[in-house]
C-alpha cells in the first residue's frame, strides 16, 4: 500500500495542561532526530496529533524508528485522498482489500475537522459502510470491539484513511524530565535501568568506568554497543569513559579487603556526581537491585550513598532478576550484556565483601586516600563520544560488533 502519511497520537501529553505545548515541541524535536535519515519527510505537530507526511519515503522503515520514540501513544499509516467520493471509495476498497482479511469484522469511524464538507460524520459512516457492504460482503459490521476500524479524517486539504492503530512506546518525550547520568556497567541491569529512565523523559549521558590493562578494549566496546541499543530511544547519547585504574589499584593497596567494593563504589559515585555537576545533570541513575549483590544491600547503599546528596534513581531496585532479564531481551541488550568481558565492578572483587559495611569504618578507610587528587586525575582523563542510532554509525562499527559476536 502506498501510504502517504503517518498520524501520531500523543500519550501522557494530554495530561500536561499549561506545559502541553512544551512537551509537544520536545516530542517534535525527538521525532525529527529519530527520523533524520529520511530527508523527504515533512513533520507537522498539531495540538492533538503529529502528522508525518511521507513524500515517498518508506512507511515501514519510518514506523520502525517511531516505535522507539517515547511520548507516542499510537500511530497509524494513512492514505491521503482528494475530497471526491468516487476517489474515496476507490481508495477505501484498495486499503480494505490489502489490510483486512476475509471474514473479519469492522466499523467506520469518521472525524470531520472540515465542517464545510458535504457529508457530516454520520453520513460519511453510512456512505462508506453501504459501499463496503456492496463491495466486501464477506466482512461483518460490528460496532463494539470490531477486528478493524476504518478511520476517516476529513481535513481541509484532503481526506485521510487508515485501518491500523499501532501501539507506540508510551512514556514521556526524552528531555522533558531533565538530564541524568547513568552509571553504565557491562551487565544486564544498568541498560534496563537506562531504558526505564529514558521512558520517563530523562535525557541520559552514560558514565562508564574502565581500568586498563585489567579491563580490555572489548569490554569498552561492549559498553558502547549497549549504548547504541539505547540510542534510538533518545536520538543520540553522550558516552563518557572514565579512567579508573589508579583509583582501583590505590584502594586495593590501602583499604581492607572486605571494604574494597564499598570504597570503590563511593569513588564511582563521587566521580559521577562531579560529571553531573559539570554537565548539567540533575540526578544519577544506576542498575542496583536490592539485595542482588553485596554492594546492593540496604546497609551497603547507606555506606555508599553517604558521599552525595544528589538524587539517585534506581528503576530496577525492586525487580526480580527474571523480570530484568525479560526487559533486557525485549530491548535487545541481553545477548550483549552476558558476553564475558570483565568490567570495573568484577576485577579486584574480594571473595567475601562486606554485605553490611559500617559507615564510620567506611569513612575512616576512605580518609586514608587522596580522594581529591585521585578524582582530579580521573576527571582529567575523561573521554566523551556521541553515539547515534543511525545505520551509518552501526556500519562504521561492524568490526566491534564482529569482535563481540
Amino acid at each position: 500500500m502506498n501510504y502517504t502519511e503517518i498520524m501520531v497520537r500523543y500519550g501522557e501529553l494530554s495530561t500536561k495542561g499549561k506545559n502541553r505545548q512544551a512537551f509537544i515541541s520536545r516530542l517534535h524535536g525527538n521525532v525529527t532526530k529519530a527520523l533524520h535519515e529520511f530527508p523527504d519527510l515533512t513533520i507537522r505537530p498539531k495540538r492533538d496529533r503529529l502528522h508525518i507526511e511521507l513524500n515517498g519515503e518508506d512507511a515501514k522503515a519510518v514506523m520502525a524508528r517511531l516505535s522507539k520514540v517515547f511520548g507516542i501513544q499510537t500511530y497509524s499509516p494513512s492514505v491521503k485522498v482528494e475530497k471526491d467520493m468516487a476517489k474515496v471509495h476507490e481508495a477505501v476498497l484498495d486499503l480494505m482489500n490489502e489490510s483486512v482479511p476475509q471474514g473479519a469484522s469492522y466499523k467506520v469511524n469518521t472525524r470531520r475537522a472540515d465542517h464545510t464538507f458535504a457529508l457530516d460524520t454520520n453520513q460519511m459512516n453510512l456512505n462508506l459502510g453501504d459501499f463496503l457492504v456492496d463491495h466486501r460482503p464477506d466482512l461483518k459490521v460490528q460496532m463494539h470491539h470490531p477486528d478493524y476500524t476504518l478511520r476517516v479524517e476529513v481535513r481541509r486539504d484532503a481526506i485521510y484513511l487508515s485501518t491500523q492503530t499501532i501501539q507506540g512506546a508510551l512514556g514521556m518525550p526524552v528531555g522533558t524530565a531533565g538530564k541524568a547520568m547513568l552509571m553504565l556497567s557491562g551487565g544486564i541491569d544498568s541498560p534496563v535501568a537506562g531504558y526505564y529512565a529514558l521512558k520517563r523523559g530523562v535525557d541520559l549521558e552514560m558514565v562508564h568506568f574502565l581500568s586498563p590493562p585489567y579491563t580490555s578494549d572489548s569490554a569498552l566496546n561492549k559498553a558502547k554497543q549497549l549504548t547504541t541499543k539505547l540510542a534510538p530511544y533518545a536520538g543520540y547519547i553522550k558516552f563518557i569513559q572514565v579512567p579508573f585504574t589508579e583509583i582501583q589499584e590505590t584502594i586495593k593497596s590501602t583499604v581492607p579487603e572486605g571494604y574494597l567494593m564499598t570504597v570503590q563504589r563511593r569513588l564511582m559515585l563521587r566521580l559521577t556526581e562531579a560529571l553531573a555537576k559539570q554537565r548539567g545533570g540533575l540526578a544519577i541513575v544506576n542498575g542496583e537491585s536490592i539485595g542482588q549483590v553485596a554492594s546492593q544491600t540496604l546497609e551497603s547503599m547507606v555506606a555508599i550513598n553517604d558521599v552525595t546528596n544528589m538524587p539517585i534513581i534506581r528503576p530496577v531496585a525492586t525487580m526480580d532478576k527474571t523480570e530484568i532479564i525479560k526487559v533486557a531481551q525485549d530491548i535487545d541488550t541481553y545477548d550483549l550484556s552476558i558476553m564475558p568481558f570483565e568490567d570495573c565492578c568484577t576485577i579486584f572483587a574480594p571473595p567475601s565483601p562486606k554485605t553490611k559495611p559500617n559507615l564510620d569504618k567506611t569513612r575512616y578507610y576512605e580518609s586514608k586516600l587522596d580522594v581529591e587528587g585521585l578524582m582530579q586525575r580521573a576527571l582529567d582523563g575523561v573521554k566523551i563520544t556521541e553515539i547515534k542510532s543511525s545505520d551509518e554509525f552501526m556500519n562504521q562499527d561492524q568490526d566491534m560488533i564482529s569482535e563481540l559476536l
